[in-house]
């Protein structure tokens, strides 16, 4: 499902205008990236956890060169879904 797909059917659902639901989604994707990017964790209770995960400083391989690099650490988004979210997903697969 894409993002289109997602206002049309809130639009659907709502009645409020396509237009209106694609600010809303996108201020929403906005208030989540701008979190994350500060190191704060989004919760959505009985949806999921968009949390920032850290990565320790590690040794990998360029294998065409056969050279060793460092990799920095970093941190990276990641989703955590809730317990709900994960057994109502689980109970409507075919």
């Amino acid at each position: 499902m894409t993002k289109a797909e997602i206002v049309a059917e809130i639009a659907n659902k709502t009645g409020i205008e396509k237009v209106t639901v694609q600010h809303t989604v996108e201020a929403f994707m906005e208030a989540v990236k701008d979190s994350l990017a500060n190191g704060e964790n989004v919760y959505l209770r009985g949806f999921g956890s968009f949390v920032v995960k850290k990565r320790a400083e590690k040794t990998g391989r360029n294998i065409s060169k056969n050279t060793t690099i460092i990799i920095p650490a970093h941190n990276i988004p990641a989703f955590k879904p809730a317990k709900t979210f994960v057994t109502d997903v689980k109970s409507k697969v075919k």
